[in-house]
């Protein structure tokens, strides 16, 4: 029972960093391109867990070094810039609906690529959540902006998380999580580190003016949304299982309507209806799960 509580802890901890990160993505772009927030999130996030490196480093196997980078690639890597460049077009509330594609992908990769057993139950769930979060969002409204194509990197962001997902549960869930998250964050800030060098970044901090809101934005999201919460997904990947993991996808929005609640926007019967719809489904993938 201990167990279990821990994991909703985890799973609801994940929920508010991950669900806060569209708005502090986009204090970010306010003052940098989309390849400056992703390079300074990935940076941000290997700095934070530096600490924890060496000792990392000598716990784990050289032979597995290749495929813990791979994993950071897929989970953090190619989706901070997938992100960030997709909304610089479109809205988020339509980035936060595809970004509900997750749990799907992470189903289908588990299926396609690595032969896993799927359980009604599952399905039922992943299902019944996505159901809802579409629900949530048609009741919102969803703007395009007219740049609907670029809703297809986020669909591309997805894949990858997905894939991550299946990648970390079938071939490193024996590890820690915190030598997982140090040893892959810190080779993804080390590969995107010079887009900050090259790209007149630093410069800009020389300035009377400079853009410190940005910076503070991003930071923050690259520690909490990226450094400390892959440690946390590692985690709940090795302890609960892949799918029960990317169901935190379908509670982004819940705490999306929370943020709205705390500056005081007024939320309908029908959004509250479709928020229990959303953790129907995340309960039905965690109960399949324990039986």
């Amino acid at each position: 029972m201990n167990h279990r509580f821990a994991h909703w802890g985890v799973f609801l901890l994940l929920s508010l960093t991950w669900g806060s990160s569209f708005i502090l993505m986009k204090i970010g772009l306010e003052s940098f391109t989309a390849y400056q927030v992703a390079s300074l999130r990935l940076v941000a996030a290997g700095l934070a867990l530096l600490p924890f490196l060496p000792k990392a480093i000598r716990q784990i196997p050289v032979k597995k070094l290749p495929l813990i980078f791979l994993s950071g690639v897929l989970g953090n890597g190619i989706p901070a810039f997938l992100f960030c460049v997709a909304e610089t077009e479109i809205d988020s509330s339509l980035a936060g609906i595809l970004n509900s594609l997750t749990p799907l992908m992470a189903l289908l990769a588990g299926l396609v690529l690595f032969k896993s057993p799927i359980k009604k139950a599952q399905l039922i769930g992943v299902f019944i959540g996505l159901l809802g979060v579409v629900l949530l969002f048609t009741s919102k409204g969803i703007n395009t902006n007219g740049h609907w194509f670029y809703s297809l990197l986020v669909i591309l962001a997805t894949i990858s998380y997905g894939i991550n997902i299946s990648l970390v549960h079938h071939y490193l869930k024996n590890f820690g999580s915190l030598q997982l998250g140090a040893i892959a964050m810190f080779l993804c800030g080390l590969v995107t580190f010079p887009i900050l060098l090259y790209s007149n970044f630093f410069p800009q901090f020389t300035t009377a003016d400079a853009p410190w809101r940005s910076l503070s934005a991003g930071i923050v999201l690259g520690v909490m949304g990226t450094g400390v919460a892959a440690v946390l997904f590692y985690q709940l990947i090795k302890s609960t299982g892949s799918m029960f993991a990317s169901m935190i996808a379908y509670a982004l929005p819940v705490v999306a309507i929370g943020w709205g609640l705390l500056a005081k926007e007024s939320i309908s019967w029908i959004q509250v209806l479709c928020m229990g719809i959303i953790l129907l489904g995340v309960y039905l993938v965690n109960r399949a799960k324990d039986k």
